[in-house]
């Protein structure tokens, strides 16, 4: 295992080769099943709820509703974006449903949970880019299940410093906006963000409230360099991130972007070790991770949430 970062970078990319066509043995997952499992899906479709985990084809969405925990994904189930990796549905969403916040609560309060994650598709024809229902999922949930701790995946509002402190006004114990990729295929792997925008709000969230956690994630398989990737760490770390993800793509479908490469387990764990040397508090890097893998112990270590301004 490298020692330094300096030693850990490859002067240059891995020669060009094929798409890989078929998932090595480490990137095989289980069908999920099981009674939680079952339980977690009925209570979704009876309070008329969506989850990242479904909508996204999560590949750990057994092992994570099996542990009665899951991903919400408020705002709807129609993104107004039309990111090349990601299997949500793009279009005209439907307007804002203002009780969602009190459903999402309930359901938390009814799977038990001490630690949520609420996330979203991109909603850039409202104002606050979807900002205020943010803000009111977070007090809801803390309204009806005191001491859970709340985690939210939010767009990048286009850098809206104001849609952004909507939201940090409402104290998330963890703040998580995805990098996704590196710089140079932003435009071919999602085509309507910026890097600049993400950038912009992962810094203003940890200006807004210093105290807070901030957390990002990127994915690898997309045709990156290896000393872009670590670029993209370095980026992270300058404008204060405390988590950091890194999983590997998975093409949802044959309309979506292939997979240029898959990344070794050992490769993920090099990774993992660099990103702790450039001073993540917290890093989790694997085949299968996702952004809100492990996230309930993440917040147990390191949130500190203040009361709500």
């Amino acid at each position: 295992m490298p020692s330094t970062i300096r030693e850990a970078i490859p002067l240059e990319a891995a020669p060009a080769s094929p798409p890989p066509s078929r998932r090595p043995e480490w990137l095989k997952v289980r069908a999920p099943q099981g009674e939680t499992y079952e339980f977690v899906l009925r209570l979704m479709r009876s309070k008329r709820l969506h989850t990242v985990c479904e909508e996204a084809r999560c590949p750990n969405i057994g092992e994570c509703w099996g542990r009665g925990t899951a991903t919400f994904m408020i705002l709807g189930d129609v993104c107004t974006r039309s990111c090349r990796f990601c299997a949500v549905k793009t279009g005209r969403p439907l307007p804002v449903d203002w009780d969602e916040p009190n459903r999402v609560a309930e359901a938390v309060r009814a799977m038990g949970l001490s630690h949520v994650v609420i996330t979203s598709v991109n909603r850039d024809e409202l104002p606050d880019g979807g900002a205020t229902l943010f803000a009111m999922t977070i007090r809801r949930i803390r309204e009806r299940v005191p001491g859970c701790t709340v985690e939210v995946l939010t767009p990048d509002f286009k850098g809206s410093l104001e849609a952004l402190r909507i939201v940090i006004e409402a104290r998330p114990d963890i703040f998580n906006h995805n990098v996704e990729t590196v710089p140079r295929l932003f435009k071919k792997v999602q085509p309507q963000d910026r890097y600049e925008w993400a950038m912009a709000t992962l810094s203003n969230a940890k200006k807004l409230w210093p105290e807070g956690v901030t957390k990002s994630g990127i994915m690898v398989g997309l045709g990156e360099t290896w000393a872009e990737i670590i670029e993209v760490m370095k980026d992270l770390r300058a404008v204060g991130v405390d988590i950091l993800t890194i999983g590997q793509y998975l093409q949802p479908s044959r309309h979506h972007l292939p997979v240029e490469r898959f990344y070794r387990p050992e490769e993920f764990e090099e990774l993992r070790q660099i990103a702790y040397e450039l001073g993540f508090k917290w890093v989790e890097s694997g085949p299968l991770v996702r952004s809100s893998y492990r996230a309930e112990a993440q917040a147990r270590a390191l949130s500190r949430a203040a009361p709500a301004a």
